[in-house]
This record gives C-alpha cells, structure tokens and sequence, in this order.
C-alpha cells in the first residue's frame, strides 16, 4: 500500500482535530513547516504528533520531495492549510517544504486534498488555551481559496469530516 503524506502549516484553526484524525492512520508521513511546529508547541500537541513519522523542513532544497515522482504516495493532505500556504500555492510559489510537497505532488499527479483556514468571511476558532476566536479572512484569502478549488487534481475541503470522507477514497 502507498504511503499517505500530509503536510502541516502553521495554522491553529482546525489543527487538534487534524492531529486525532491523522495519529490514527497508517502508512502517514506527517511534513511540517517551521511555523506548523510553533503553533503545535502552542497547542501543546507535540506528544500526540511523536508516533507519526515526521519530516521537518530543514532543507531548502527539500530532496524528500522526490518521493512523490517515486510513486511512495497515494496522497497529498494539507491540513491545515494557512492563507500564506494557500497563496503560495495558487501562484506556484515553491519555497518550503510545504510547497515543495505541493508542487511535487501537482507534477507527479499524485491527488491533493487542502483543508484551507480560511472558508468563510467570519468564523470561530479555537485559541491554544481554548477560547473562541472571532477570525475574519480578507477577501484576497477567500479568493485564492476559490481559485485553488479550480485546480485539476486538487479537492479543497470544508472541514475535517470532509476531509475524512475524501480520503477515504484513496485508502
């Protein structure tokens, strides 16, 4: 069975319940930006995250991306995903490990589904310690949310039940 690798970008919103889904799984290669291993100190998830194979970015030519030209990969999961990651992606910014993945996994045809931050003009998150914030995506963030549905080979997701659904086509 293929490999699934799922990346993770420095985003809180939807990042604990991203984590109980994804420790759960087999055969995951979980890749981590800079940002997306601060934000999981904040939030206190490191512990969960230790028994998934983690592949950080200290590289930044990313050799770890040929894997994806290999076939290892069944699937791509960004989640989740930041406006920045979103934006990168949109305008074939490749300057991470996560948009290298990205970029790699469009070139290889490998599917990509992106749990974006950003869906709707207001919306609760949940803080490191737990309290409702209001967030409010700029406009430019919901367009390239939009622009990134319209991308062959990629599925963008409402939420992580969504995201359970999708992927579930390709185990």
């Amino acid at each position: 069975m293929n490999r699934i690798a799922w990346g993770i970008t420095g985003a809180g919103h939807f990042l604990a319940e991203c984590a109980d889904y994804l420790v759960n799984l087999n055969n995951v290669d979980v890749f981590l930006s800079q940002a997306a291993e601060e934000v999981i100190r904040m939030y206190r998830l490191e512990s969960k995250l230790s028994p998934a194979r983690v592949i950080r970015d200290t590289m930044p030519s990313a050799p770890v991306v040929g894997r994806f030209a290999r076939g290892v990969y069944s699937v791509l999961i960004i989640a989740p995903a930041t406006s920045n990651s979103v934006a990168k992606f949109v305008y074939g910014i490749s300057d991470s490990l996560i948009t290298n993945i990205f970029a790699q996994a469009g070139k290889s045809q490998v599917p990509i589904v992106v749990l974006p931050t950003d869906l709707a003009p207001e919306m609760d998150s949940r803080g490191p310690k737990g309290n409702v914030v209001k967030v409010y995506p700029r406009p430019v963030d919901l367009e390239n949310v939009a622009k990134l549905r319209q991308f062959s080979g990629v599925t963008v997701v409402k939420d992580v039940e969504e995201l359970r659904a999708c992927l579930n086509t390709y185990l």
